[in-house]
């Protein structure tokens, strides 16, 4: 076995763990990160940005939002089912975060944005090339790392931990890992953070812990080595549980990656029908993710169908998107007939043509009696307003000319939220809320601040809960690991 010295040593090396490794080696602790995979960064990688409030971005493009009103409208939202305490200390200090991220970890941010038109600009977006593109992630992870590694932290990649040591008293002492050699790692230390990322690569724990059944009413990126380790190591050693959830969102399971223009187009306000033939959302929402696949979850076999005609796709190829998203938003659909087609070609499940709605019907498995009768009196509202969900006549196209589309919906999530039992200062607790000695947790494993639904109108708030979150249980490790000296 081969045997390290440090006085934290952090699990798992996502937004949460660069940030804790950062903060802790900033503040003069010598660290070490155990990491599974050969890469750090985690699904954050495929992120864009975290949240933020009070930034100088926020200044510069005149963006009206403050601590209060940021603060009043999550709690509001949660229906205060959530650590009040530790929302409030996240918020306070998510535009110092955004500071440091550019002062400290050399990260450029391309500004503060909304995700959709009824968001909050508080998404601060990674410049990728001086502007604005996807995986921005990847270039934040990337700075974290290096102003980590600067400052002296060590980082076992492809080192899976597997256990936490504690001694007689219960203190935190140490964790041990397997290197890719097949080699045990101990590190002996004052302090420990988790900060696994959750277990959205673990089905098991996802049935046992939320109810859902992973690709049958649940379609969640699987980050490989997502498992729940933190969680399990954490739980040995005493930690209390808490309830586990998803970041809820709703995806087109095998076009979400492909050409932007299906995944695009199908999200537009469109007439949307569950297998039973009928509406069940206001499809004006379906912009917020979180909204409409807590809709469509709800719904039998947990899929809903987006279902637009000829004349609307000719419509969205001239004219392009009524409603952009951050993430889905081409400049230009009038590639979309020939990507439906080759999709259909490749045998893609996402998406349906028929000539008829009876067809449609069939090929879907809705009730064609009950969705014909829908689509007569969804047209016959096109010409009038929407009495049965009150969708803005703007976005009122009739189905009338074949063929017809229909877009395959289902749930899906970015991972799991929480597990671990924590305070504001992302101390473990046990079940009797007593600190484990020398134990912190951040990031996805401790994520229970947003109730039953991701606060979606507050965008980049689980990439800002990982990195505050981050700081706090890194710099309070240093602290508590200086203190044992």
């Amino acid at each position: 076995m081969r045997t390290l010295e440090a006085d934290v040593a952090i699990i798992g090396s996502g937004p949460s763990g660069l940030a804790a490794a950062a903060q802790a080696s900033e503040d003069g602790a010598e660290v070490v990160v155990f990491e599974k995979a050969n890469v750090s960064g985690g699904a954050a990688n495929m992120g864009m940005g975290p949240l933020g409030i009070g930034t100088k971005q926020q200044m510069d493009m005149m963006v009206d939002i403050d601590l209060e009103t940021a603060f009043k409208e999550f709690m509001e939202y949660t229906h205060w089912r959530s650590d009040a305490r530790l929302v409030k200390k996240y918020f306070e200090n998510s535009g110092d975060t955004i500071r440091w991220l550019e002062e400290s970890c050399g990260v450029e941010f391309a500004g503060a944005y909304k995700y959709f038109p009824k968001s909050n600009a508080t998404w601060h977006i990674v410049a990728v090339n001086g502007g604005i593109g996807r995986n921005g992630g990847a270039i934040m992870n990337k700075g974290m790392r290096d102003y980590a590694t600067e400052n002296g932290a060590q980082f076992l990649m492809e080192t899976p931990a597997k256990k936490i040591l504690t001694d007689e008293e219960g203190k935190v002492c140490g964790v041990v890992g397997t290197d890719a050699s097949g080699e045990d790692v101990q590190c002996n230390c004052k302090a420990v953070v988790i900060a696994t990322g959750g277990a959205g690569d673990n089905p098991q724990m996802i049935k046992e812990r939320t109810g859902y059944t992973y690709k049958e009413n649940m379609f969640n990126f699987a980050i490989p080595g997502l498992k729940g380790d933190g969680i399990r190591m954490a739980e040995e050693v005493g930690a209390g549980s808490t309830a586990m959830n998803v970041e809820m969102i709703y995806l087109l399971p095998e076009s979400d990656m492909g050409p932007d223009c299906i995944p695009a187009v199908f999200m537009q306000p469109n007439l949307m029908v569950n297998k039973l033939g009928k509406r069940f959302i206001n499809e004006e929402e379906m912009q917020n993710t979180t909204f409409t696949g807590n809709a469509i979850s709800f719904q039998k076999d947990a899929v809903g169908f987006s279902i637009i005609d000829t004349k609307i796709a000719k419509y969205y190829m001239k004219k392009g998107v009524d409603v952009a998203n951050f993430v889905h938003h081409p400049d230009d659909v009038s590639d979309l007939m020939d990507a439906i087609e080759s999709s259909i070609e490749k045998g893609n499940p996402d998406i349906v043509k028929a000539d008829t709605i009876e067809e449609l019907a069939e090929k879907c498995g809705i009730d064609a009696e009950q969705l014909v009768e829908t689509v007569d009196e969804y047209n016959e509202m096109c010409d009038s307003a929407d009495t049965l969900f009150y969708k803005p006549q703007k976005y009122m196209k009739p189905i009338e000319k074949g063929p017809f589309y229909a877009g395959l919906f289902r749930p899906g999530a970015y991972g799991t939220l929480g597990g671990i039992k924590v305070d504001e200062d992302m101390h473990v607790l046990t079940a009797e809320w007593e600190k484990i000695p020398g134990l912190f947790a951040a990031g996805t494993d401790t994520c229970t601040i947003y109730g039953d639904s991701y606060m979606f109108l507050l965008p980049g708030n689980t990439m800002g809960y990982c990195i505050n979150t981050g700081r706090f249980a890194g710099a309070g490790a240093a602290e508590y690991a200086q203190d044992e000296d």
